[in-house]
């Protein structure tokens, strides 16, 4: 009786009734704490499995399953710093179907400080990352500007240092010859497309040939007698006559082309020599600029080569982003000096990138010394460039205060990626140094930009 009593008295039940409700309350609120733990680690592991698989890609065709593990194991345990893990391990995994691709999973457990009440002593933590390589290949155009003043604050021998680093980057980031091609165009006012070229049937000599040669005289001479004596007498008449020099003493230095087709990329038609002077042609118009840059150098991957040309640039001449810009363009699709360029594998897919690198604003062109009518020009050419989905970065080096180039801020863009509009301008795409040694830095960050492959998580 007593005991039916006590069960069914209602009496100083609160104190049970929340000691059997708190285990589920702490059990709740450990659980957000424990799984707050277990993202965090899950973060730290996945930052080292992308760092891992991206050191990883360059030896994975070379080791085998056994040595790729150890390597991938070692390089990983270096970085991976997550207070409480347990039991960390990590699996490749190397293909070449479709593509090179490899995959680095890890997985690991952390043991629960408040859902151990719930019965959880655990919780599995786990992440991979994937590297695919071998299915996209780079063609990237060097536009470096090698004008006077270049010269002041030791940044010429700062773009030779910075252009030397990230030709290795680029080199670094092809497995196979013709994965990465490079050109490299050197320019001022002009560009040097080799004066070996002189018999070349793309090149206008109109107004070459009206600067350059001298005048030839020529003296004619009549007798006549006159009178019964036969008096003799003498009359000469002197022509001058203008001969140009010949072809083969031009410097190699071409000027910007005819209106539109400076701002344009189409192949020069040999056809157009026979137009009159007033008529815009296609073909590129012969200069005898006496502060010709270094000739030109096309898509290759001779990066011995290519070093050579950067060691041996000079700072001479006036500013002109334009014929840089448009020639660099010129160099990734060919034509004139560039003959055809490599052809495409339709097993890949390609990039095409411009890297513009000037110290200074616009002074002369063909037709203008001030630097608007000069920036306008240069913008058409940005349009057309991003119009043809052209990766395009901007370089301004500004060690003397000039004010922060707008033209460059706004030619500066990038083509649509899958799930990504274009963009342009791109504001990632367009740098501002203030000292010599920031060259480096931005072309490291470019390098980088170009040479990483993609991380699919």
């Amino acid at each position: 009786m007593m005991l039916r009593r006590f069960l069914q008295d209602r009496r100083g039940s609160v104190a049970p009734m929340f000691a059997l409700a708190i285990i589920p309350v702490v059990g709740l609120t450990g659980a957000a704490i424990d799984y707050s733990r277990a993202n965090a680690m899950k973060v730290s592991m996945q930052a080292a499995l992308d760092a891992t698989s991206l050191a990883m890609a360059k030896l994975a065709p070379t080791l085998t399953s056994s040595q790729l593990q150890t390597q991938a194991n070692a390089y990983f345990q270096a970085l991976f710093n997550s207070p409480g893990a347990k039991n960390v391990t990590i699996t490749t995994a190397y293909t070449t179907s479709g593509g090179a691709q490899l995959t680095i999973t890890a997985s690991g457990s952390l043991d629960t400080s408040f859902m151990k009440v719930m019965g959880y002593q655990s919780l599995d933590v786990g992440s991979s990352s994937t590297v695919k390589w071998g299915t996209a290949r780079l063609r990237v155009a060097l536009a470096l500007d090698n004008t006077g003043s270049m010269a002041d604050d030791g940044k010429m021998a700062a773009l030779k240092t910075a252009t030397t680093a990230l030709l290795d980057q680029l080199k670094a980031a092809a497995s196979n010859p013709g994965d990465v091609y490079v050109s490299i165009v050197p320019f001022n006012r002009d560009v040097n497309v080799g004066a070996s070229n002189y018999n070349a049937n793309w090149i206008d000599w109109s107004d070459w040939e009206d600067e350059n040669g001298q005048d030839t005289s020529t003296q004619t001479c009549t007798t006549k007698k006159s009178g019964k004596s036969g008096k003799t007498t003498k009359k000469c008449t002197t022509t001058t006559t203008w001969v140009p020099d010949n072809h083969n003493t031009w410097n190699g230095c071409i000027t910007d082309r005819d209106k539109p087709y400076d701002t344009q990329a189409i192949a020069p038609d040999p056809a157009d020599a026979s137009l009159p002077e007033t008529a815009n042609s296609t073909l590129f118009p012969a200069d005898q600029y006496d502060s010709c840059p270094l000739a030109m150098k096309p898509l290759s991957y001779d990066w011995s080569a290519m070093n050579t040309l950067v060691t041996q640039m000079f700072p001479a001449g006036n500013t002109n982003q334009a014929i840089g810009l448009s020639w660099a363009w010129q160099s990734l699709v060919g034509g004139g000096p560039f003959g055809t360029v490599p052809p495409t594998d339709p097993n890949y897919t390609y990039s095409q990138v411009i890297i513009l690198l000037t110290d200074g604003l616009n002074t002369q062109d063909r037709w203008f010394t001030d630097q608007n009518s000069i920036d306008a020009r240069q913008k058409i050419t940005c349009d057309n460039i991003n119009a043809a989905n052209i990766t395009l970065f901007t370089v301004q080096v500004n060690t003397g205060g000039d004010p922060v180039s707008t033209l460059l801020k706004n030619c500066a863009g990038s083509p649509p990626t899958p799930g990504v509009p274009r963009k342009y301008p791109d504001p990632n795409n367009t740098f501002v140094v203030t000292a010599s040694n920031g060259i480096g830095s931005v072309f490291s960050q470019i390098g980088t930009k170009l040479s990483q492959l993609r991380v699919s998580k």
